[in-house]
């Protein structure tokens, strides 16, 4: 378009120059200019008309710590409005068990192993996270038009080429590391004290500011200032992640619930407050019908001793934060764009984390890149509570040493090896090596019925051993 505009100005300065009065040619000049101008600006934002994207993932939130999810002790009324504008997933996984490698997979749509993270990418600046190579939905947007954002909390690399701003995302405003004190914003796990909070690569201070407020007001500036032009919004909110700080209200409403419930409940219901005041931005220029959102917590709730030993709901299932039983990987999930959604539904088909990145593509109508992808799109399964799952089965590897984690999933038979129990890590128990479960009889995983279907063990385990290949293949060839 810059090009076609510059070639007109410099037609009518030639028209001008030879041909006609200066004041008519002037006259005359402007109106070619102008009209050219703006059809050119009306074809580009028809050709990039595709709906805004808002992609918000919660920090550590466990299997059914959602009113609409089954709990009963919580206040989540803005989320719970959201899955009754929407789809809710009852069987949604996150691309893995813990913080940088759950995000890798949703970043990129890839395994986090094949995406380079297999594990917690490290909090110290000058360590390097996600491999540049890799594409992400942000890069992938931003070449199709559109403005891209990071707001909150990134874990996926402390380095010029790992932060943000050199991943697709023309603004980025949070923490690097994987968790803040959300009024001094200093690194909130082991010394020596380390501030953590930058837009745009450069080092701000903001002390005695509660970061989740400042999170929605970061995000509805970026909404409003890119509100004539579709925008992606990746905001990843720091919470329930300890250190669990909830807002004055909801310490007051919960002060009679037991600990840890208690310290929890209060930063999940903030957490529903934020968001609300998030998408009343979007409700309030008119921009929610043509703005697919996306809610999903990264994996499951921490049993660590800095969120109180625990807290989460996990419900039936086996498991938490740092384990590939369903407790640690079986998350809330919700996608919404109200005439284009269909509203108040729910979906049993298996999904996963990594899915997001095709699913984005195909609503938006965009290729996708010519690279090995493990998500799906899920754009069938929105649509249609009918349409079969896009996966045959599923695999998650956490971990990059000896003996890592892994899971395949296939049907309602799931195969776990490694596997680590984090229900309770104040009480840990022992977990057999080769841990085989059947979901629909034992939603639980607390039978180990690998021994009666060795049929299943050699099937499932010979699919972990062709994609732990095709990794370290993939690995190998972008390095």
């Amino acid at each position: 378009m810059r090009l076609i505009t510059v070639v007109a100005f410099r037609l009518v300065t030639k028209i001008d120059g030879v041909l006609m009065s200066k004041a008519n040619a002037v006259c005359w000049g402007r109106s070619v200019l102008l009209a050219i101008t703006c059809w050119m600006l009306s074809a580009g934002e028809s050709e990039s008309a595709g709906p805004n994207v808002v992609v918000i993932y919660s920090d550590d939130q466990g299997s059914l710590d959602l009113n609409c999810y089954g709990s009963s002790d919580l206040e989540t009324p803005h989320l719970d409005q959201l899955a009754s504008q929407g789809v809710r997933f009852s069987q949604m996984y996150s691309p893995s068990a813990i913080c940088s490698a759950s995000r890798a997979g949703l970043m990129t749509g890839r395994f986090p192993a094949r995406a380079g993270v297999p594990g917690n990418v490290s909090s110290h600046r000058g360590h390097a996270g996600m491999p540049a190579s890799e594409i992400t939905i942000a890069e992938l947007l931003q070449d199709a038009g559109y403005a891209t954002a990071h707001i909150g909390k990134w874990h996926l690399g402390y380095t010029n080429e790992t932060m943000p701003n050199a991943q697709g995302f023309d603004y980025s405003f949070g923490h690097m590391g994987g968790c803040i004190d959300n009024y001094s914003h200093f690194f909130y796990w082991n010394g020596p004290n380390r501030h953590d909070l930058w837009r745009n690569g450069n080092e701000v201070f903001r002390d005695g500011e509660f970061f989740l407020d400042l999170m929605v007001d970061e995000g509805q500036a970026f909404i409003e200032s890119n509100q004539q032009k579709p925008f992606f919004l990746y905001w990843a909110i720091n919470a329930p992640h300890y250190p669990m700080q909830g807002t004055s209200q909801w310490r007051k409403r919960y002060q009679d619930l037991p600990s840890p419930r208690r310290q929890y409940a209060e930063f999940v219901s903030t957490v529903d407050e934020k968001v609300g005041e998030l998408i009343a931005k979007l409700d309030q220029l008119g921009l929610r019908e043509n703005t697919l959102i996306v809610f999903q917590s990264d994996h499951g709730h921490s049993t660590e001793e800095r969120a109180f030993w625990g807290g989460g709901n996990a419900g039936p299932y086996r498991g938490a934060k740092a384990s590939l039983f369903e407790g640690g990987i079986r998350v809330p999930s919700i996608a919404s764009m109200p005439g284009a959604i269909p509203s108040g539904e729910v979906r049993q088909q298996v999904a996963t984390g990594c899915d997001w990145f095709a699913t984005i593509a195909d609503l938006c109508d965009i290729e996708m890149p010519n690279r090995a992808y493990d998500g799906k799109s899920l754009k069938s399964v929105l649509n249609d509570e009918k349409a079969a799952s896009p996966h045959d089965h599923f695999f998650w590897l956490l971990g990059s040493g000896k003996n890592p984690q892994w899971a395949v999933r296939q049907g309602d038979w799931k195969l776990l090896g490694n596997v680590k129990d984090t229900t309770s890590r104040q009480r840990p128990s022992n977990v057999d090596k080769l841990f085989l479960a059947n979901l629909k009889d034992d939603i639980g995983e607390q039978n180990n019925v690998a021994g009666h279907h060795p049929e299943i063990v050699a099937r499932l385990k010979a699919k972990m051993e062709s994609h732990v290949q095709s990794i370290k293949a993939d690995v190998s060839e972008h390095k």
